[in-house]
C-alpha cells in the first residue's frame, strides 16, 4: 500500500488488492492557500466532512460520505459518525492492511469509534490544525487505538500556514524528526511489532 499526503486531511492510498491498483482519495478539499491537484481521477472518494467545498474527481469514483460498511473493488471501507454532526470517521481495509483516518476532530473517541478503529495497524490523526487535536489529545488518541504506524496530519504546509508544525506532536509521542518522506510504501509484513512508529509525510 502506499500512502501520501495532499496537505490538510486530504490523504492518497494506492492498494492493489488484486489484480489492479486502486487509488483512494480521503478528503479531496479545496484549499484557500496553496496548491492541490486540479484534478484527481479516482476509484474510491472518501469525505470526513461532506462533499461540500471539494474539487472535482474525475471519472466515476465509489464515493462515500456517510456512515456505513461499504465493499468496492476488493477494499472494505467502514465509516462512522465523527466528533460532530456530518462528520465521518474511516477505516479501510485492504492488502490485509487497515488504515484508520480520524478526519478533523478535537473530541475524544466515542465507544463506536474506538469499536471501528481500535486494532488498526495505520492511524492518520490531525495534530496542528486548530479545529484537530493538540498534540497532547492526538498522542492520547494514538495511545488509546494503539496502531502499529502512526501518520500526523492537518499540520503546517502550504495549504494551511497558521497551522501549528508538527514538532510538538513529535515530542509528545517521544519520537525523533526525520526527513518528511514524499510517499510511502507498506506492506503487512513490515509493520513494527514492538512499538508505535511515527511516519511524517511531506505535502504531495
Amino acid at each position: 500500500m502506499h500512502i501520501s499526503w495532499l496537505g490538510n486531511t486530504a490523504i492518497k492510498l494506492q492498494t492493489k488488492p488484486f489484480d489492479q491498483d486502486i487509488i483512494i482519495i480521503i478528503d479531496p478539499y479545496r484549499p484557500t492557500t496553496g496548491e492541490f491537484p486540479r484534478s484527481l481521477m479516482p476509484d474510491i472518494g472518501l469525505y470526513t466532512r461532506g462533499e461540500d467545498g471539494s474539487i472535482t474527481l474525475s471519472g466515476n469514483p465509489f464515493v462515500v460520505s456517510g456512515p456505513g460498511e461499504y465493499e468496492n473493488k476488493g477494499v472494505l471501507i467502514t465509516a462512522v459518525p465523527g466528533s460532530d454532526e456530518n462528520n465521518i470517521m474511516f477505516r479501510v481495509d485492504a492488502e490485509q492492511l487497515s488504515v484508520g483516518h480520524l478526519g478533523l476532530t478535537n473530541k475524544q473517541l466515542t465507544d463506536e469509534q474506538l469499536e471501528a478503529l481500535s486494532d488498526v495497524d495505520i492511524l492518520i490523526v490531525p495534530v496542528g490544525n486548530g479545529q484537530g487535536y493538540d498534540a497532547e489529545n492526538a498522542a492520547k488518541a494514538v495511545n488509546i487505538i494503539e496502531p502499529r504506524i502512526v501518520i500526523p496530519m492537518a499540520f503546517k504546509s502550504e495549504n494551511d500556514p497558521k497551522a501549528l508544525g508538527v514538532e510538538a506532536f513529535l515530542k509528545e509521542m517521544g519520537a525523533s524528526a526525520s526527513t518528511p518522506e514524499k510517499k510511502i510504501i507498506i506492506k503487512k509484513k513490515d509493520l513494527p511489532q514492538e512499538e508505535t512508529k511515527v511516519i511524517v509525510l511531506a505535502k504531495e
